[in-house]
């Protein structure tokens, strides 16, 4: 096999990266072009994100990238986008950007999800689309972006999800990519197509609406101006990579088969699932509130959204903006440090997913539920750490029960899986043998799809075999420790 690359971009919720992927004989090395932080910024139409900051840092991103292949000689084929799911842009039938994207942490959609549920049942929006209800999901944003501004809906040509955005840009192609519009809950998940008849009812208009396209097409040629100004040969094509974070990240689950195996995206959100066939969409999903987001391959992540490391990372900004800032490998030896079990949260319980003042709320919580309140950042984390650990279990559980099979591994991949305290919490709450890594998941996944679009690998599981070659993994063994069946007692009893 030829040397050959490719460009991810790889926006998480917050931070992003440009990383370059060289496929040489059967092998992956990934080479950091630029990284860079960012955060939603609010403005008087609510939390929005900085896209032309976003941008201009991709840029950055491509001007390093190109300059990295060219002292190396690497020869750069495409670049692909990937980010988290939900938000997205309205373009006007001129280009123009309707306003800003608006950030899913907005609270305003609350009240659009309420509007939504009163107009047809919870169980009536699962079954049209196999997605499970959170005010954060696209079709709330929509239903209050079409309240609150009527003219800018009306006057779009074009809905584009956070990738496609970035993708329009690179390319001046429109063009929506399924994984990322099947977390919307406006994509129905049997068929992979909008479900019109549901936005119809809900009486929002479905002419934005484009046409939808498969992880792996060939959107087009970056634009001549863009390759100019970022030193990258006008030949790059820009192909659709599996556009939503999770679904690239779950291309790089260095598995070899058999379906023992689940796994577990972990970041500022966790994502825990299985790779299935088919989506499953009945009562005990609809009760569970499990997902079918759509895949790679036309494969269904049946998951669970978790809130993830955002907890943690909400305690450190707070500390930060208190002048007592600290790195989080510090805060995780610092929880190391701390007792167990001695507090616990609910971490999917609406009270801890606005941003602000984090470590506040959990003392809050602690007061109210009669726990000993946190009081050192090693015990605030541990508390997050540990609660994180117990709804994973929760969750695998519910997953096991749902697919009707048992897993013995949970593959833990992404930035989450360098926390090596989480994973060993994780292993020891669910009983799995936990595989921690790759932990640039999402990129690998992103260009494995390009180079699959390209024709230059074969499918899904040549990707995954060069994955397995070369991947950093950790095992962590489950250690028998009855507090953790005790402790996973008093968690389900937490009031939410």
């Amino acid at each position: 096999m030829s040397s050959w690359a490719h460009i991810a971009i790889d926006l998480g919720a917050e931070s992003g990266r440009v990383m370059v992927g060289v496929i040489n004989r059967d092998r992956l090395t990934l080479r950091e072009a630029h990284r860079f932080a960012h955060l939603p910024v609010p403005t008087p139409a609510g939390l929005c994100w900085d896209v032309t900051g976003l941008w201009r840092s991709i840029l950055e991103g491509l001007r390093a990238a190109g300059k990295l292949a060219s002292a190396e000689g690497i020869d750069l084929l495409s670049v692909g986008v990937d980010t988290w799911g939900v938000d997205f842009a309205l373009l006007s039938p001129g280009g123009q950007l309707l306003g800003l994207p608006l950030c899913y942490r907005e609270p305003s959609f609350q009240q659009a999800f309420e509007r939504c549920v009163a107009r047809l049942t919870h169980r009536q929006i699962y079954d049209s689309t196999g997605i499970q209800l959170m005010p954060i999901n696209s079709l709330y944003q929509y239903e209050h972006r079409n309240r609150t501004d009527p003219a800018a809906v009306a006057a779009a040509k074009s809905l584009l999800f956070m990738p496609d955005l970035f993708h329009w840009l690179l390319s001046g192609k429109a063009v929506v990519e399924r994984t990322i519009a099947s977390t919307s809950q406006m994509v129905d998940a049997r068929t992979g197509e909008w479900n019109r008849q549901l936005l119809q009812f809900l009486q929002l208009p479905c002419e934005p609406l484009g046409a939808i396209v498969d992880a792996g097409t060939v959107i087009g040629t970056i634009l001549p101006e863009v390759a100019r100004s970022v030193g990258l040969p006008e030949t790059l094509k820009v192909v659709a990579p599996p556009a939503h974070d999770t679904a690239a990240a779950v291309v790089a689950v260095p598995t070899s088969g058999g379906d023992d195996w689940a796994y577990l995206s972990s970041g500022t959100w966790s994502l825990l699932g299985a790779e299935l066939s088919a989506p499953i969409i009945n009562d005990a999903s609809a009760d569970a509130n499990f997902t079918n987001e759509l895949g790679f391959a036309r494969t269904v992540r049946f998951l669970k959204n978790i809130a993830g490391l955002w907890l943690v990372q909400e305690c450190r900004r707070q500390w930060e903006r208190q002048g007592n800032p600290m790195d989080y490998t510090h805060l995780t030896a610092a929880a190391e440090q701390a007792p167990p079990l001695r507090t616990l949260i609910p971490v999917n319980d609406p009270a801890f997913a606005a941003p602000g003042e984090m470590a506040d709320r959990i003392a809050i919580y602690a007061r109210q539920t009669r726990q000993p309140v946190p009081q050192s950042p090693g015990e605030f984390i541990r508390c997050c750490l540990e609660s994180l650990a117990l709804e994973y279990r929760r969750a695998l559980q519910t997953l096991q029960r749902l697919i009707n099979r048992q897993i013995a591994k949970l593959h833990i991949i992404g930035g989450g899986a360098r926390n090596g305290l989480l994973n060993q919490m994780t292993a020891d709450a669910t009983g799995a043998t936990v595989l921690a890594g790759p932990f640039e998941a999402t990129a690998c996944g992103n260009i494995l799809g390009q180079a699959i679009g390209l024709g230059r690998l074969s499918d899904l599981a040549e990707a995954r075999r060069i994955v397995a070659r070369d991947a950093e993994c950790r095992e962590y063994r489950p250690s028998v420790v009855q507090t953790r069946a005790d402790a996973a007692e008093r968690y389900a009893k937490l009031p939410r």
